[in-house]
């Protein structure tokens, strides 16, 4: 995907609509579900997406191919959901029925009772990390960057992703073993 989305940001630069097009299309689902898990809610979901997709067009010009095109429209995105953030907009909790819809790909055929409770649980923790390692998680594990592609997208070094990562998944066990003691 990522040659093709070049080549169709090259084109959409030129002024091809249906390259533009294509590249909404390329680029919708995964920008929304990123949005959707950070968000907590598809309304605001939507309308990130549609905020990023804005600025997207008006930054095409000056996208040079430095990072991948998934990498930079990721940034573009992160830079409006802390726009968003900024403005007041908190994470509101939401119910188990809404979690269930949000794991990554779809659940498949054959997916059973237990992975979705772990699925959900896994959702549940993710959301109790603090912004920062939640982001990372966000980005690397839902989204699939690459931990260099995640540091571009959030302007910090390559190490300090890992340093989140590390952290949250040390979080991550300290909250599973809190309720393996309930």
């Amino acid at each position: 995907m990522s040659e093709r989305s070049e080549q169709l940001c090259d084109l959409a630069k030129a002024g091809d609509l249906s390259a533009a097009s294509e590249l909404v299309t390329l680029h919708y689902q995964q920008i929304f579900a990123f949005f959707r898990r950070l968000c907590g809610n598809d309304e605001d979901a939507k309308d990130l997406t549609q905020r990023t997709f804005s600025k997207l067009w008006a930054a095409l010009p000056s996208y040079q191919g430095r990072s991948s095109f998934s990498t930079w429209i990721h940034g573009i995105g992160h830079n409006v959901y802390v726009d968003w953030r900024r403005k007041g907009n908190r994470l509101d909790p939401q119910t188990d029925e809404w979690w269930e819809t949000c794991v990554a790909d779809g659940p498949t055929p054959a997916e059973d009772a237990a992975e979705r409770d772990l699925a959900k649980r896994l959702h549940a923790m993710v959301a109790r990390l603090d912004e920062d390692r939640r982001t990372v998680v966000h980005l690397h594990y839902y989204q699939g960057l690459s931990i260099k592609e995640t540091a571009e997208v959030l302007n910090i070094a390559t190490s300090t992703v890992k340093y989140r990562l590390r952290g949250a998944l040390d979080e991550l066990h300290q909250i599973q073993n809190e309720k393996i003691k309930i």
